[in-house]
């Protein structure tokens, strides 16, 4: 491998805007690699950039870690993916960004008058929730008329 195409920690960290315990945490978790220097240093290939640019752009979609593993296993192992490997793995995305954005002007057109929370703190959650019948017909915590797509777990 060419010393050119090498990486590190520092220079990963400059180039994907990622901080150095991310691109830790990504390695332990299995969705980047890094080879290790005679002394002990991380070095990543050239390619972990696309990797990280990947795992930004599905996380800004909704997808968990466990789901950004998977589409990531999908690439081939021993050679740089193609944009044909990256729309292959993509291709389901549309889906999801059609129901989120669905979603969000949903809850932009509405915002004015309720946003779903169960509240009973304005007018219109008296029809919507009266006598706050969403805290015993859902099983999930906040936001239960939020759209589903919009409904992602906290992240602290």
């Amino acid at each position: 491998m060419d010393t050119h195409d090498v990486l590190t920690i520092s220079q990963v960290v400059e180039r994907s805007g990622f901080a150095a315990s991310a691109l830790r945490y990504y390695e332990s978790q299995g969705l980047i690699e890094a080879t290790r220097s005679g002394g002990g240093q991380r070095r990543f290939e050239r390619s972990v950039l696309r990797r990280l640019a990947f795992i930004r752009a599905a996380s800004n979609v909704g997808l968990t870690l466990e789901e950004i593993r998977a589409e990531l296993d999908q690439l081939p192992h021993g050679r740089t993916p193609t944009k044909e490997d990256w729309q292959r793995i993509t291709r389901h995305w549309r889906v999801r960004l059609n129901e989120q954005i669905t979603a969000l002007e949903r809850l932009r057109d509405g915002l004015d008058s309720c946003i779903g929370c169960g509240c009973l703190s304005l007018r219109r959650c008296a029809i919507s929730n009266p006598r706050d019948v969403a805290a015993r017909s859902s099983d999930a915590p906040g936001a239960v008329y939020l759209p589903a797509a919009l409904r992602r777990p906290h992240r602290l």
